[in-house]
């Protein structure tokens, strides 16, 4: 287990579709611990294997302080609309608003091989939405019609709570959607 360099906008295996996993050994519980110890250190609540430039389908996601270790992961189900501030630890100092669904059900295999089901809304579902987006090489800000919708995330003191000028989203919220996925 190691806390390993997050692949940054602009590298190409950010776009590379993982590859299915078929091998449940020692290589992919390596991955697996990389993973949660890299989202962890960043912070994060999500990490896909192709941000760690392991073009596999695995992923971790980790909300309420239950990690969740999905691979092969795929969404068997989903409802509703939400729209949500997001940010992506591989587009740094950045947010968005970004329209996905608001509950799903997610069909994946454990580090062993083992079949299991998650159903996700609010945060966690928008984390598992996310992080198998990545296993497709897609990026939270394709969604966008523009680039300019994008949201600067200040680093300034932690009681400038109206960095956004009062009609937007306020510092802090800025702050934790960027913490909120990988």
């Amino acid at each position: 287990m190691s806390v390993k360099p997050i692949a940054m906008l602009g590298d190409p295996r950010l776009r590379l579709k993982g590859e299915p996993v078929d091998s449940f050994g020692k290589f992919l519980h390596g991955l697996l611990d990389d993973l949660a110890d890299t989202m962890r250190h960043a912070p994060g609540v999500g990490l896909a294997a192709p941000q760690l430039g392991e073009a596999k389908r695995a992923c971790v996601v980790e909300v309420q302080s239950r990690l969740y270790e999905l691979v092969n992961p795929r969404i068997a189900r989903s409802t509703g609309d939400d729209t949500d501030l997001e940010g992506c630890l591989s587009v740094p100092g950045y947010v968005a608003y970004v329209t996905r669904r608001e509950k799903v059900w997610v069909v994946a295999q454990d580090r062993h091989g083992r079949s299991f089901k998650v159903a996700g809304s609010g945060l966690l579902g928008r984390a598992l939405q996310h992080e198998l987006d990545h296993l497709d090489g897609k990026l939270y800000i394709d969604y966008l019609e523009s680039m300019d919708e994008l949201i600067a995330v200040g680093q300034g003191d932690e009681d400038d709570g109206s960095e956004s000028g009062g009609d937007g989203p306020t510092g802090s919220a800025i702050r934790e959607a960027t913490h909120a996925l990988a």
